[in-house]
């Protein structure tokens, strides 16, 4: 294994979906960073047994075995140093860290959040794009401050809302693209190619200008002529 890697943990509370797949992404010796570690807030956490069968030491570190977050930051603080940790990934991690904890891993703790941030931040922001009306959802991975979801974007991918949309079919489609976009975010992180300067993702990577653009809905080459239509229309 390339003794280079960043050393990163993941921290979870559930199933761990996002957490998988950096995983498999840091199967490839070539991948810049390796995954030392999975940490919990809550016992019954699926992801948990995941790790563990992938060979990744696991901790639990529950809110009930503290007297405050400050103390159960200090447990979590303990434990990344044991990992020999140099980044943190959220992912699906349900509590709020201390502002002092979010403070000295400024520039090194990132999350994945469902939504094209800064757009719909907080619970349920697939319901809120649908309520909203808008015609493109997607992910974003950001750094973390202690604001919630409001670090600054590292990347984002974007898909379209498609008519009969609920919240479960366009949480399952943003899902899968959160699965290959927090690999890639990591990346540009472990390669130095994006760093938190004051309240900005600043980048060193060269851009081509080759990206697709992504409408919904799609433009039609040849279509009816609305106006036309509308005008003959009684």
């Amino acid at each position: 294994m390339n003794g280079s890697r960043k050393r990163v943990v993941v921290l979870i509370s559930g199933r761990g979906s996002n957490m998988r797949a950096l995983i498999e992404a840091a199967r490839d010796p070539a991948y810049p960073a390796e995954i030392v570690g999975v940490i919990s807030n809550r016992a019954s956490a699926a992801g948990l047994e995941f790790a563990a069968r992938a060979g990744i030491a696991t901790r639990v570190i529950t809110k009930s075995d503290y007297p405050d977050s400050t103390a159960q930051d200090a447990a979590l603080e303990r434990a990344l140093a044991e990992f020999g940790a140099e980044l943190i990934c959220l992912a699906g991690y349900m509590r709020l860290l201390t502002e002092s904890f979010v403070s000295r891993w400024s520039g090194r703790m990132i999350n994945i959040h469902p939504s094209l941030l800064p757009l719909f931040k907080g619970l349920h922001p697939h319901q809120q794009a649908l309520d909203a009306g808008v015609r493109l959802h997607g992910c974003s991975v950001h750094f973390v401050t202690f604001a919630m979801d409001s670090g600054p974007i590292i990347a984002q991918a974007a898909l379209p809302v498609l008519t009969g949309d609920d919240e479960d079919r366009l949480s399952a489609r943003t899902l899968a693209a959160e699965h290959k976009l927090y690999p890639h975010a990591l990346r540009l992180l472990a390669e130095g190619k994006v760093r938190m300067v004051g309240d900005r993702a600043v980048f060193r990577v060269a851009e081509t200008g080759t990206a697709s653009m992504l409408i919904s809905p799609d433009l039609v080459e040849q279509g009816p002529d609305l106006e036309a239509l509308a005008r003959s229309t009684p």
